[in-house]
């Protein structure tokens, strides 16, 4: 395709703080790696709040704002469409989109309830659209490295992948009650957080097979109830009032993966001073390797070099030698960093490379189906926490 094919026309619904991340990626997607990518129209921001959908709208060029994602369904000029709003409405806004011949890409969890997941997995087998799901951390340069090694061989046989995601959004007890706390059993850290983690071990080590030893925990029980709006993690005016919170701000549990391979996992929303901190070590009997998201241009690793006296663990810089890096960053160099805004514009490129089915497409976005088989291991996830940490298999990956 060339600079003069039709444009294709994109709009966001939900203008909260993963929103504009969507919105900051489709406007950056043609900046990016390879020509082919038909221009992109900025169509519309559609959020309850309108405020906020003009003030995004605004801030990232898209040509207008709508009150309600049903506006988005409506508008026949709009070919694609990131959900990016409370998990419960993923379902039916992702049918009115599909229905309306939308391509849509979904914001993690899939959904609201293993249910809806379900539902939504069947129809994206009969959907004549793209339909993806939002795990950005698959777009981290050094997260893809690390599976470049894993696949190599160059770890040898691995013997142990320790995830973990630990944030610290909801330490604040005066925090205001959102819909985060509300969904019961599964839908606290361990969907907000932990699906990334999840998704992030399978990606990088193979498919998990069973969980045990999980438990949940809530160490803060109730939170007051908003005056108003709540925006992302943010802090809000609050009422006198409290409510119950409904899920887990902790989980930690084992997991067997296909391949023999054992895994130790913990998320958690309430860990002080960890903004954002998803983190791996994967070992092997050949080497190992280790990436933190809070020092996002860089991963771990080391091997069996040659000398015993300098062997130990290498900071590996991001540069042109990771994937995404080369064609994904305006000054290609190694030691100029890597931000979570990037892995966004990558997964909004690769998403619209999909839906416009360019020559030499970055490689998919996840599908309704694995983000149903991470609904899955939360589901397995809970079952083992009720029954007191017994082992529980996962279905197998389709």
């Amino acid at each position: 395709m060339t600079s003069s094919a039709k444009p294709l026309s994109v709009a966001v619904i939900g203008a909260g703080m993963a929103g504009r991340s969507h919105a900051a990626g489709y406007r950056n997607a043609n900046t990016v790696f390879g020509p082919g990518l038909p221009p992109v129209r900025l169509a519309a921001i559609a959020d309850a709040n309108t405020a906020l959908a003009e003030d995004a709208a605004r801030r990232y060029g898209f040509e207008k704002a709508l009150p309600s994602w049903e506006a988005v369904a409506e508008d026949p000029t709009i070919d694609a469409v990131s959900i990016v709003v409370g998990n419960a409405l993923h379902r039916p806004i992702a049918e009115a989109l599909i229905a309306a011949g939308k391509h849509v890409l979904c914001e993690k969890p899939l959904a609201g309830s293993l249910e809806d997941a379900r539902a939504m997995a069947e129809l994206e087998r009969s959907a004549d659209v793209v339909t993806a799901v939002g795990y950005t951390f698959r777009r981290s340069p050094g997260i893809a490295a690390v599976r470049d090694h894993v696949r190599r061989g160059e770890l040898g046989d691995l013997t142990l992948f320790s995830g973990r995601y630990w944030c610290d959004y909801a330490t604040d007890p005066k925090g205001p009650l959102s819909w985060r706390f509300k969904g019961g059993a599964g839908s606290g850290a361990l969907g907000d957080v932990g699906s990334h983690v999840i998704d992030a071990a399978e990606y990088v080590a193979g498919p998990i097979t069973s969980v045990s030893g999980a438990t949940l925990s809530t160490q803060i029980p109730k939170r007051p109830l908003p005056l108003g709006a709540v925006v992302g993690h943010n802090a809000a005016p609050v009422s006198d009032e409290f409510g119950e919170v409904e899920n887990e701000d902790t989980a930690s549990f084992t997991a067997r993966f296909e391949s023999g391979l054992v895994g130790t996992f913990s998320v958690t929303r309430t860990g002080f001073g960890l903004p954002n901190g998803l983190a791996f070590d994967v070992l092997g009997v050949g080497g190992r390797a280790a990436f933190d998201q809070h020092r996002p241009a860089e991963y771990l690793f080391d091997d069996a070099q040659p000398d015993a006296r300098t062997r130990g663990a290498r900071q590996i810089i991001a540069g042109p030698q990771l994937p995404y890096f080369a064609g994904g960053v305006p000054m290609e160099a190694p030691g100029v960093g890597a931000s979570n805004a990037d892995n966004f514009t990558y997964q909004a490129r690769a998403f619209l490379d999909q839906v416009a089915g360019v020559a030499e497409p970055l490689p998919a976005c996840a599908t309704f189906a694995e983000g149903l088989r991470t609904m899955e291991i939360i589901r397995a996830i809970v079952e083992s926490a009720q029954t007191g940490g017994a082992a529980v298999t996962v279905p197998p990956a389709v």
